[in-house]
């Protein structure tokens, strides 16, 4: 799909790969709504595409409330006509434990956001998306829907949620003119941590701060945006990525242990 003069959603648009994605997009001549649930995230994106003024709109909303989610079509073909594509970007974790530790409210609330905002996304646009004579619908989910990591099961439950989700989506909708991506990012440096409200335990954020290599947003957000071009099924970004989704179909235990026996500080006091 050409990106000029195209319409895209973009759900998590206010911090992370979703504020990249959205520039990015801008950056290549699209019309873009970002879609975030905290109004100052939103409006720093929009500070930063003043360049391209009128060709993107904010959207303060919650993927998790299903009303608010169906007005966006509405809202969004009233500021720029039509929607050709929509990328499900926003997400977050809980925080770190064993899941017999994590509270119902926890797990849920990752669950809605993760999951339940993707369902309410999707269902709200494909019909948009199915009248377009192209289009695209783009599933953020991570390389944790691949291969376990402690501390978060749940998140990685939401995430491989996700991943069959939107490959069910891809068989359905072979025959029309949306194509459907999944994605798969590694380690990305982003907020992500202190965007879904909780932290880090210390040696796992000591971990973290000595990471080299994890992805920058803006290289994440080039490949999706690359990724809706072509029309691509499947999307992994990083070598982490890459290096578990080989390890995961070849030696799927092995993979597990060796995952379960790296990250252990993660859940280490």
């Amino acid at each position: 799909m050409q990106i000029a003069n195209k319409v895209f959603v973009v759900t998590g648009g206010g911090n992370g790969i979703g504020r990249d994605v959205v520039l990015g997009l801008i950056a290549r001549g699209a019309r873009v709504a970002a879609v975030d649930l905290s109004d100052s995230a939103l409006a720093e994106t929009a500070r930063l595409a003043a360049a391209a003024p009128g060709r993107l709109t904010t959207h303060v909303v919650n993927v998790t409330d299903r009303a608010a989610v169906e007005k966006l079509p509405d809202q969004v073909a009233a500021a720029h006509g039509h929607v050709d594509g929509v990328l499900n970007v926003a997400g977050i974790i809980h925080r770190f434990a064993h899941v017999q530790d994590l509270t119902f409210e926890e797990i849920e609330r990752v669950m809605a956001v993760n999951f339940w905002g993707v369902v309410a996304m999707t269902k709200a646009f494909l019909p948009v998306l199915l009248g377009r004579p192209q289009a695209g619908l783009v599933n953020v989910a991570s390389m944790g829907a691949l291969v376990p990591v402690p501390g978060q099961s749940v998140y990685g439950a939401s995430k491989a949620a996700v991943k069959l989700l939107t490959e069910g989506l891809y068989a359905e909708l072979r025959d029309t003119p949306v194509a459907v991506t999944i994605v798969f990012p590694g380690g990305i440096a982003t907020d992500m941590v202190s965007n879904s409200g909780v932290s880090l335990p210390a040696r796992a954020a000591e971990l973290r701060s000595k990471g080299s290599g994890h992805t920058s947003p803006a290289a994440a957000a080039k490949q999706i945006i690359e990724a809706v071009e072509k029309g691509s099924y499947r999307v992994r970004i990083g070598r982490d990525a890459r290096l578990l989704d080989r390890l995961s179909r070849l030696m799927p235990q092995r993979a597990t242990a060796l995952i379960a026996n790296r990250m252990k500080a993660l859940l280490s006091p």
